[in-house]
């Protein structure tokens, strides 16, 4: 009884106007290549990538593109496939499709932005990675939360509290380890206040949030320029070094991405993992899933809802405290003053796109990355395009999703609903 809890029917839609709307979709964003993208570009103009992740070597030689005949396979490609959409549909597979067709337009417009002249590819998956990095394990954090029924908003001033702790007891101490174990306690200790708050005295779990943001601001700001600032020796623990994995680290372009870094990287892939069979494939996490649906039904089989969710929500405050160490321990080896800039709410918005689960929310995180790692190469590229625009997108694509049109999500069905035992 407990599996039909959080069992859901996965009904696939297939009215038609779901259908047209998508087969819509797909005709607007090949004409949009070939209209935006390639009626600008004249015949001859060659896109080059290089495929050199930043700081590495590679035998690799750049790929040269015909920049017009690209655009125009692509934007040919994309009606194609809406066509094909319009007149039968692709069934289950018409997220997939979309998908495809929403990588023909990004890669299309990286043909444009770089025609006549060179990208490197390589180095833009690199830093998109990097990039995702904290914004994944941030939306594991409120995966963990919010699978229990637990609103977590507070993803932000926990990680914000944790770079500057572990950024503060590393260099006090002298050991990256230490200060990571201190950015770890420090957000489960925030995650024991806002469960209390939220569970024990049942205060709106939004407001409970709100509260450990602002405490985190003004505590940091206040520590930060009072004591680390002034004194350098208190903001100064430096950082992991990469480790690269022997052989792997060779496979070309990859290798060098995925296998030659620092072990926030390795741990984003190894909690991925962990994450995602604990919660779906454990009992472990058929408990607290099913508190996230049905907490009086998990109360009536003998779950403990109470205990359940204050586990949930240390863990996510945990996962954010190790998420914030990365700014400090694991990208610039210093703290500064609100330096986590927002990536807490953004690590939700990855969340709410990944539809609460660990490899959707990656998948949202890498998108977010991209997003923001495209912005500082178009401006050395010279590309006229405001970069708040490209900011801007991956939050239409997460309003998109919300709008039902990739297919409805699944937000756990008690979610910020506070728990009365009868």
């Amino acid at each position: 009884m407990a599996t039909t809890i959080i069992e859901r029917r996965e009904v696939e839609i297939k009215s038609p106007t779901r259908q047209r709307v998508m087969g819509v979709l797909f005709l607007l964003l090949g004409a949009s290549i070939w209209l935006f993208f390639g009626r600008g570009i004249e015949a001859g103009v060659e896109t080059t990538f290089k495929l050199v992740p930043g700081g590495f070597e590679s035998s690799l030689a750049d790929w040269t593109l015909p920049a017009l005949a690209t655009l125009n396979i692509l934007a040919f490609a994309s009606a194609f496939l809406g066509g094909v959409q319009l007149v039968r549909g692709f069934g289950k597979r018409t997220n997939m499709i979309l998908g495809i067709v929403a990588s023909f337009f990004i890669f299309g417009f990286l043909v444009w932005a770089a025609a006549g002249k060179s990208m490197n590819l390589a180095g833009l998956l690199n830093t998109t990675l990097s990039k995702a990095v904290p914004l994944t394990l941030g939306a594991l954090s409120g995966v963990l939360c919010e699978r229990a029924g637990v609103v977590n908003i507070a993803i932000e001033g926990m990680m914000l509290a944790a770079a500057m702790v572990g950024a503060l007891v590393g260099s006090v101490s002298g050991s990256l380890w230490v200060g990571l174990l201190a950015a770890v306690l420090v957000g489960t200790l925030l995650g024991l206040v806002h469960a209390v708050l939220s569970i024990k005295y049942k205060t709106d779990q939004i407001i409970s949030g709100t509260v450990i943001n602002i405490f985190a601001v003004g505590i940091t700001s206040f520590l930060s320029a009072k004591f680390m600032q002034p004194n350098q020796a208190l903001n100064d623990p430096g950082v992991f070094r990469p480790i690269v994995i022997p052989l792997l680290s060779k496979i070309p372009i990859l290798g060098p991405i995925l296998f030659n870094n620092n072990m926030f990287v390795y741990s984003m892939f190894f909690f991925l993992i962990l994450i995602h069979v604990g919660l779906f494939y454990t009992r472990w996490g058929l408990r607290l899933r099913s508190v996230g649906e049905h907490p009086k039904a998990a109360d009536t089989l003998g779950i403990n809802v109470f205990n359940t969710r204050y586990m949930a929500v240390l863990l996510g405050g945990a996962m954010a405290g190790f998420a914030g160490g990365y700014f400090t321990l694991g990208s610039v080896g210093r703290f500064d003053e609100i330096m986590t800039a927002g990536r807490g709410f953004i690590a939700l918005a990855a969340m709410i796109f990944g539809n609460w689960t660990p490899f959707g929310s990656f998948g949202a995180g890498l998108l977010f990355g991209f997003a923001d790692s495209l912005a500082g190469k178009l401006a050395i590229l010279g590309v006229q395009i405001p970069s708040e625009f490209l900011l801007m997108a991956p939050y239409v694509a997460t309003m998109i999703v919300l709008a039902g049109v990739v297919g409805r999500g699944q937000m756990p069905a008690a979610d910020g609903q506070p728990y009365e035992k009868e």
